[in-house]
């Protein structure tokens, strides 16, 4: 089974402009998405998609440095930059990851990748109320390709998976049970506003350590409620 992932990148943020690459420890936030997307067991290669904007030259400059593969492609329809991209790579799986979540879980992910080694479904669908940023979604390619075809609104093209939540019918899905040390449905784990910053670089300091477990994460900020509270009431956009 050939799993690659793609990891979404742009420096346009009507929020936090710039947001992926500001300093994050000794590094920046792409590093760290970069390292635990490497940590992926069952991984062939990771690639950052991003858009042909002048904007974007930047993280171009950061992939060759770097020594990242990456693809750019269209800036809004972010599903044709993934197929577009995959298509250069012919694999059986795609990892979605979006560049603004620093701390997504391997671990999760290399249970999720083991899981659909034996299933072999079109997609795997996450149970357990998890916090924002730290999930992975896996898609078959050719669920991706038939994805690309009919999923016409906006939302779907933004979005690239949503397609197969919104008509899960029409696919066929296997159920990865999240642990339970991952259960965490207040807290936000993701880079979209400058309090969601100040707690990931809250807690980049405190770990010191991009491949740090994702449940010592969760732990920390439960313990720590001072830092839980920094970006506590950011409601995250709606999909529309």
């Amino acid at each position: 089974m050939k799993t690659i992932i793609i990891i979404q990148a742009r420096m346009g943020s009507t929020r936090l402009p710039g947001k992926i690459l500001k300093p994050l420890g000794d590094v920046d936030v792409l590093t760290y998405d970069i390292e635990r997307c490497r940590a992926i067991e069952g991984v062939d290669e990771v690639i950052i998609a991003t858009s042909h904007l002048q904007q974007d030259d930047k993280i171009v400059k950061w992939c060759e440095e770097h020594h990242v593969p990456y693809f750019r492609g269209s800036e809004d329809d972010v599903l044709d930059r993934y197929v577009q991209c995959a298509k250069m790579y012919n694999p059986d799986y795609i990892i979605r990851v979006t560049s603004d979540c620093p701390f997504v879980d391997y671990e999760m992910a290399s249970d999720i990748v083991a899981l659909m080694e034996k299933e072999r479904k079109d997609i795997v669908l996450v149970e357990g109320e998890l916090p924002r940023g730290l999930v992975v979604e896996l898609i078959s390619y050719d669920a991706l390709l038939r994805i690309h075809k009919v999923g016409n609104e906006g939302r779907h093209r933004e979005h690239v998976t949503y397609y197969a939540y919104e008509f899960s019918a029409e696919f066929e899905s296997v159920t990865y049970k999240a642990p339970s040390n991952r259960i965490a449905p207040e807290l936000r784990i993701t880079l979209d506003t400058e309090e969601d910053y100040q707690l990931i670089k809250a807690v980049a300091e405190h770990f010191q350590n991009p491949l740090v477990s994702s449940a010592d994460v969760i732990q920390y900020l439960k313990e720590t409620p001072k830092v839980a509270k920094l970006n506590a009431h950011i409601e995250q956009k709606p999909v529309i």
